[in-house]
């Protein structure tokens, strides 16, 4: 059975999201039972909405980005607003949604949390998402 996964990734962290995508796309290439589609959104505040708008063609999704910390509350307001949401989306579709979205304190963080060498969140959110889909 061929089940399709979207994966939402955001720009604004154009190396970071970059990592992020291969490590979800290289994992997802080895699983022959699924097939994917990207989709870029300019940041993280974003995904929801994309995951939203396509949430009766996939059966599944993988959002990826990455927040940094700054010297404002902006940063608490764009990731808890945007895990919550996306919490919300996968409970009321009840469909998996791997999150592979990074909030870190600086570039230093981010980059040891994608490198597709490494510990690479995108890589843990592709295999969250099939582990979930194929329960």
């Amino acid at each position: 059975m061929n089940k399709k996964i979207l994966i939402v990734v955001s720009t604004y962290y154009k190396e970071i999201s970059n990592f992020l995508l291969q490590g979800s796309t290289n994992f997802l290439t080895k699983n022959n039972q699924v097939s994917y589609e990207i989709i870029e959104a300019p940041g993280c505040f974003e995904i929801p909405f994309l995951i939203n708008k396509n949430i009766e063609s996939y059966d599944g999704f993988i959002a990826l980005g990455c927040v940094l910390r700054g010297q404002t509350y902006h940063f608490e307001l764009i990731s808890n607003e945007c895990s919550r949401k996306i919490m919300d989306l996968t409970i009321s579709s009840k469909k998996p949604i791997g999150f592979g979205i990074l909030t870190c304190e600086n570039i230093e963080q981010a980059l040891a949390r994608s490198d597709p060498n490494k510990l690479n969140k995108g890589r843990e959110a592709a295999f969250a998402c099939l582990n979930l889909l194929f329960k």
